[in-house]
């Protein structure tokens, strides 16, 4: 097939941030349609999207040429100061030693001759141009910079100089026609130059996106990489709509006075060769020094893992033997003993030094030989888990060990790492934030200077995890674009940009450790605060072959260790790695759906599954990690299970062959390695042929499809299985290759959830003190917790100045609240005030005031701990305390910071804090409320009105008109889908929060301020899965008793009524005259009559109830109305 006579060497993707708008996938479609025979990626400043690139355009038979738009700095890339200079320079790959030589010089702009920009200069230009073409860039180039002053000679010295360090074969004058004036004046410049000195030009096109048409949604790019709007005159501007892929034609067209400029295009190309060998790439690991007396890391890990295999099992059969041989044949031809080596060692180091580490996570708890070596806990025999799901002999792909360590303490493992192997062939790597569909529209949308309500409301109106192209095919979306233009503008836009790569950023995980220095193998990028991280995202980085390592930090890890460390102070050792997996008190706990704090079985959703399959073994809690995920799995297949776990449905194996595949499951498959299994058994392929075959249905490439289920049914043919059998398994399977879940890392993760419900079923006091602690910097689940503690009868004591530490620790027979917990008192601070009580405890305010270092406990801090009411043992009196604060404050100009505190005068508040400002104060400095709540007060209004609350509502259906009560914690203002002004409320009440949703100006404006108790009367909606309430009446609390209740009713229990008594209530009753109706509910062996007192009204103040309740009991009065 013919090439076209030209290729694109000037070319920005998206990974020229917010400045480059073609995707990789699209640059390969069109050059495919233009037949170019070649195709060059030229970001700016970055080399990001360069293996990608690479493998893509390979993959469609196009020559990828690696290359980079580099800054160089005028002088030394070590200058600083003034305002950003720079040109720009093309450099292009010829060979190996040129791709290598651009890694260097990429990576020396960031770590280097970053200033505002990652600037290299010709200093290492000279050291590393080697292996590359130089072009003389856009208009922003050196040569174009003097020529466009009219300095001729400047112009032809700096053209010298490239030709000097490039080689005058190696350096080539772009001409551009891009419908700038610039560009006409910088071309008769060039052309003189070329003619001069005999240096080819090349014709390019400046790509920066893929169709003229894209030029609006481009600049629109430029405004967000700016943060300017349409209308900024003084904004960054291309100026041309004509930075586009054009095509051949047309650019032979457009230089049809200099074709010969078009041709050198042609030998450029035909002059990059680079082979990155990426199919062939054999796995590049750093150097593992085995013992003495070991000749290969072959050798040294069969010891190891021997060893390890003695130590697990008591006798080694022959399914063991197997097994083991297998796994080992294939890390040993995969050339994988330094990888298990490397592993190895890390969990040593980490177990060595009591670090926590995860029992396994991902595929990878599939593996014997991890299991043996100890990386892993699980016994992938015991539990039918699958190798090959983690190592597949028959692909060519790295393994993935993921490991989770103790949060706190991931950092020292990194630094292992460094120290291990080397801190310049290790580093963290990059990964990117796209531009998702809501992203999109409110990108644009503010660029395009429409109203943020406006936008919001559009937004809000895309379901998560839907596009925009088919968000426009719902009717409710496309009825809201239809009602203005300028809608139909944002959208159009958006879908241009949506998915555009936007940010680079540092994977949460991932580390990859190469054989030397990074930079021989990868550029680096500097991320904002400095640090540097890979250029190459984690795709490219198992393309290369090098070792990739995901080190997670995990919360969970910690609790169980400070669980742990908590047991140990009070003599009660646990060694939570062989704690029974049948322990009744664990699964009595996790039936009951008490899970707050268990890992992984937390949310409602998972609580009321919980309690219906009532699980009572390990499995059981592995099937629930699978079945409580979105996907096709979806509530069928819950309910299903459900019922054949409980013998109200019968379980179906399908065929009797796959019995022992889906006993577990109860006939249901949840597992991908259940689809590798079934496929091994019907089809006879081998689990590497079933793990491949896994992989093509998850893709439903249709091509794919129909061939693997010709195989998949041809080899259960063979094996004497129906036709009609044969297919029906395939169609049955072919779901849950995709949306099944990893068995392996639903056995390891639920081991973890497992020990957290054992250490909260036998040792609440400690496992919540260790959770409070390490969950103390989000107060909403410090609250969530100290409300947990106290469901489960444990005292929470208040922060306490003499008691507190600065974790939450058990005391008695509760927990003691740490200062770690206290809003404005940082770490430094607390150790400081433990550190000063070493000395004694405090005795007075004023002696904690001298004794602390008043740099450290500065005194936002100390007004948090009075707040939170720290010194109530010493002094209660927090108004005081706290205008001590307030006269320190006033002296601070006239004293030194040193002696800010010493202070020997007292001072008293001008009255108590009410109960209602001391809660106040409590959610101020801890984020919630501790001694109380301010709905407490309301308590016979709440039983007389409210319907629901916060932890009902989950039960409750849509629909359902409700009363609720709660403080306003939060209040938004968005506009509805008609444009209608609402208001969204968070909302807070005894058990928890809730949403409701305030419509119209008229219920708006009876919306009381922030803090305030209030009733909400709605119906139950649904939003985002959560639900909510459409309000259509709310009252503040503080007016319901005299608005809205009608009538007060006494019970009166007839049996051992005395006259003194009743004449005690008639008193109390007609102590509180008002307008109020009195019912009596006269009680009597079961019975009772209700009637009405003609001759009594009363106001039902709190302190008549409460006289009515002293008389009669606690439950002897309620109010009566209706809301």
């Amino acid at each position: 097939m013919p090439h076209a006579n030209f290729v694109h060497l000037h070319l920005h993707t998206e990974y020229s941030f917010l400045d480059g708008a073609c995707k990789i996938d699209d640059l390969v479609e069109v050059a495919s349609r233009y037949k170019l025979p070649a195709l060059a990626i030229t970001d700016h400043g970055n080399m990001c999207g360069c293996i990608e690139f690479y493998r893509k355009l390979m993959h469609a038979a196009i020559k990828p040429i690696i290359g980079e738009e580099v800054y160089l700095a005028p002088k030394s890339r070590f200058d600083r100061g003034g305002k950003e200079t720079y040109y720009h320079l093309i450099l292009l790959v010829r060979n190996d030693r040129g791709y290598k030589n651009l890694i260097k010089l990429s990576t020396i702009g960031y770590k280097e001759g970053f200033y505002y920009k990652p600037r290299i200069d010709k200093e290492v230009l000279r050291e590393y141009g080697d292996g590359l073409i130089g072009m003389s860039a856009c208009t922003r180039g050196e040569i174009a910079y003097h020529i466009l002053r009219g300095n001729h000679e400047a112009a032809k010295g700096a053209l010298l100089e490239y030709l000097d360090i490039f080689g005058k074969e190696n350096f080539y004058l772009e001409l551009m026609r891009l419908g700038l004036k610039e560009n006409e004046i910088v071309n008769g410049g060039l052309l003189d130059l070329s003619e001069e000195l005999g240096v080819p030009c090349v014709a390019t096109n400046d790509c920066h996106y893929i169709s003229e048409d894209d030029s609006e949604a481009h600049d629109i790019l430029l405004c967000l990489q700016t943060g300017k709007d349409v209308d900024d005159k003084n904004r960054m501007r291309f100026g041309s709509n004509e930075l586009y892929f054009r095509s051949p034609e047309e650019m032979e067209q457009l230089f049809s006075d200099h074709p010969e400029a078009v041709r050198n295009t042609l030998e450029v190309a035909d002059r990059c060769n680079l082979d990155l060998h990426l199919d062939e790439i054999k796995v590049q690991l750093p150097h593992y020094d085995v013992p003495e007396g070991f000749l290969s890391n072959d050798e040294y890990l069969e010891k190891l893992a021997r060893e390890g295999l003695e130590a697990k099992y008591v006798h080694i059969d022959e399914k063991i033997e197997k097994r083991f041989n297998h796994e080992f044949d294939v890390i040993k031809k995969r050339g994988l003993s330094g990888y298990f080596l490397i592993i190895t060692d890390l969990v040593n180091f980490a177990r060595k030094n009591n670090i926590p580490i995860g029992p396994g996570r991902g595929s990878a708890v599939g593996s014997l030989v991890l299991y043996a070596l100890g990386v892993t806990e699980i016994d992938p025999l015991k539990y039918a888990l699958v190798f090959e799901r983690f190592l597949n002999p028959e692909r060519a792909a790295m393994p993935d060990v993921d490991i989770d360590f103790s949060d706190t303490r991931r950092e020292e493992v990194i630094s292992y790492i460094k120290e291990r192997y080397g801190e310049e062939n290790v580093s963290q790597i990059i990964t990117f934030g796209t531009m998702a569909a809501r992203a999109a529209i409110r990108d644009v949308g503010r660029v395009l200077k429409i109203s943020l309500p406006e936008v919001d409301r559009i937004a809000k109106a895309i379901p998560f995890g839907v596009g925009l192209k088919e968000a426009y095919e719902m009717p409710e979306f496309r009825a809201i674009i239809d009602e203005r233009k300028e809608y139909e503008k944002l959208i159009s836009l958006a879908m241009r940009l949506e998915g555009i790569t936007r940010h680079a950023s540092v994977h949460a995980a991932g580390i990859v450790v190469a054989p030397h220095e990074i930079t021989e193998f990868v550029p680096l990028y500097r991320m904002p605060d400095g640090s540097l991280v890979t250029q190459y995202p984690m795709k490219a980085i198992d393309a290369l072959g090098l070792l990739k390592i995901d080190i997670l930090g995990l919360r969970t890890l910690t609790i169980i260790n400070d669980t742990a460390e908590l047991l140990r102070n009070e003599n009660k050792e646990i060694d939570i790695e062989n704690i029974p997996l049948d322990d009744k008190k664990t699964f009595n706990l996790l039936s009951k759906g008490m899970t707050n704090g268990v890992f992984q079985l937390e949310s409602e959703g998972m609580k009321d599954i919980l309690r219906k399959i009532k699980p009572d073994s390990f499995t059981d809690i592995m099937a629930l990690l699978a079945l409580y995920r979105p996907g096709p799995l979806g509530g069928l297949t819950k309910d299903s299970f459900i019922r054949r776990k409980h013998g109200k449905e019968a379980v179906d194996y399908i065929h009797e062959s796959l019995e022992r595949i889906l006993k577990e499951t109860y006939g249901i498959i949840l597992y991908q390695e259940q689809v590798m299994q079934i496929a091994a058994v019907v089809s006879g392929f081998s689990l590497g042929e079933a793990d491949i075959l896994r992989r093509a249905m998850g893709k439903k490439l249709p091509e794919v499809m129909a061939e693997k289920k010709k195989a998949f049914v041809d080899g259960a043919l063979q094996r004497k299985y129906s036709e009609e059998t044969a297919n029906r398994l395939f169609e049955l399977i072919v779901p849950f290759a995709g949306y099944g879940f990893t068995k392996s890392h639903s056995a390891g993760y639920a081991l973890i959830s497992y020990r957290t419900a054992f250490l909260k079923a036998h040792y609440p006091q400690e496992f919540l003190s260790a959770t409070l602690t390490n969950e103390s910097s989000s107060s909403e689940k410090v609250a969530e917790f100290v409300k947990e503690v106290r469901a489960l009868k444990i005292d929470i004591y208040f922060p306490d100045i003499n008691k507190s530490f600065y974790e939450f620790l058990p005391e008695g027979s509760g927990i003691r609240f740490g200062l770690c917990a206290v809003k404005n008192v940082g770490e430094n601070a607390c150790m400081a005030v433990l550190s000063a009580r070493k000395r004694g405890e405090f005795k007075t305010f004023l002696d904690f005031l001298n004794r602390v270092d008043s740099r450290t406990v500065n005194k936002r801090a100390i007004e948090s701990l009075i707040k939170a009411g720290t010194f109530d043992e010493i002094n209660e009196d927090r108004e005081g305390l706290l205008s001590i604060l307030r006269t320190i404050q006033r002296r601070q100009g006239r004293l030194g910071q040193a002696s800010l505190f010493k202070v020997d005068s007292t001072s008293k508040g001008k009255e108590p804090f009410s109960s209602t400002e001391r809660l106040s104060f409590e959610k101020d400095s801890l984020g919630f409320y501790l001694s109380g709540h301010p709905l407490d007060r309301y308590s016979d209004e709440l039983a007389a009105f409210t319907t629901a609350t916060s932890s009902s509502l989950a039960a409750l259906p849509v629909g359902n008109e409700v009363v609720l009560s709660g403080v306003v914690t939060k209040r938004r203002r968005r506009r509805s889908k008609s444009g209608d002004p609402l208001v969204i409320l968070a909302l807070e009440d005894l058990e928890g929060v809730f949403d409701a949703t305030v419509f119209g100006d008229d219920l708006i404006v009876q919306i009381p301020e922030k803090d305030s108790p209030v009733l909400v009367k709605g119906k139950i909606g649904l939003f985002r899965e959560n639900k909510n309430i459409k309000v259509n009446k709310i009252i503040s609390l503080s007016k319901v008793r005299k608005e809205f209740v009608r009538s007060v009713e006494v019970s009166l229990n007839l049996i051992g009524l005395t006259e003194e008594t009743l004449k005690s209530l008639k008193a109390i009753l007609e102590d509180s005259p008002g307008d109020k109706e009195v019912f009596l509910r006269m009680e009597e062996n079961g019975k009772y009559t209700v009637a009405r007192c003609k001759t009594l009204k009363i106001s039902p103040r709190r302190a008549t109830l409460s006289k009515i309740r002293k008389l009669l009991g606690e439950h002897s009065v309620i109010l009566k109305g209706e809301i």
